[in-house]
């Protein structure tokens, strides 16, 4: 079988048209894309809190037309995305080491994750000072797992809490790219990541927190969305479905039509992580 058989993809039609149903025949790599797919460039579908019913939350992700980033914040769950990446083909990998974790960084044991041709990403990595008043241990994992990203040529995805100054003065001595995640800054924060070529990542946050002026000014060219899943959802435990609230709200605030946001963002999403 050729891979271009290996998946089947299937017209819905709904009130947004925007719903594609996915079908892995043979090869979870293979993957058939669309300009009506939607990106969650942040979930954490690898996190415990799925086991249970893990397999129908991506399958609802499926019949949704939805590609996810699935990211990791230890080893573990980096293994987790990984391993989820390598067996659904709507999901694709992130690998790294969150700031408020413990655990010590190990370059070897993420390497050989790194094998794997589903990784698209180096993070979630980063500063946490409102979680995490070890800056110096904080920063000193943060510039190898940059180095890291750097000698794999991968973008980052950048987790930052009450740091902006300092993690915008280490991206500075980077030639790296990539994303802001959940992002909570000021506009002079915005600038200042638009700069260094970097996203900005938008999830649900902006339903709790005004970020109205961050969004009309960032060039549309430069958002991602996503969940941040299991987090930051209406309901107890967030999915990757919940991206399509933050595209609507994104589309109000800089009154644009859904298909607009949903088709530009997914395409920032292939150009950062090349999916």
């Amino acid at each position: 079988m050729t891979e271009k058989l290996a998946c089947a993809a299937i017209w819905m039609a709904g009130p947004e048209l925007w719903r594609v149903q996915l079908f892995m025949v043979a090869s979870p790599s293979f993957f058939i894309y669309s300009k009506n797919m939607i990106i969650d460039t942040h979930s954490h579908l690898n996190f415990k809190v799925y086991d249970e019913d893990r397999a129908e939350v991506i399958a609802r992700s499926q019949r949704e037309g939805i590609v996810c980033i699935d990211v990791g914040v230890d080893y573990d769950t980096s293994k987790k995305a990984v391993e989820l990446a390598e067996k659904y083909n709507n999901i694709f990998a992130s690998i790294g080491l969150h700031p408020t974790e413990s655990e010590e960084f190990n370059k070897n044991k993420y390497l050989e994750l790194v094998k794997s041709k589903r990784v698209v990403a180096v993070g979630e990595i980063g500063l946490d000072y409102f979680r995490n008043k070890d800056k110096e241990r904080q920063k000193e994992i943060f510039i190898k797992q940059l180095e890291l990203a750097e000698e794999l040529n991968l973008p980052v995805i950048i987790h930052c809490r009450n740091a902006h100054e300092d993690v915008i003065e280490i991206l500075e001595n980077y030639k790296l790219n990539g994303v802001v995640h959940c992002f909570t800054g000021n506009l002079d924060d915005m600038q200042e990541y638009l700069k260094l070529n970097f996203y900005i990542g938008i999830n649900g946050i902006i339903l709790k927190q005004n970020l109205d002026e961050v969004i009309k000014q960032c060039p549309l060219n430069k958002i991602l969305t996503e969940t941040d899943c299991p987090f930051l959802g209406k309901e107890k435990r967030n999915e990757p479905g919940f991206v399509k609230e933050v595209i609507k709200k994104i589309a109000q605030i800089k009154k644009c039509s859904f298909e607009e946001v949903a088709s530009a963002t997914f395409q920032n999403a292939k150009n950062l992580f090349k999916i």
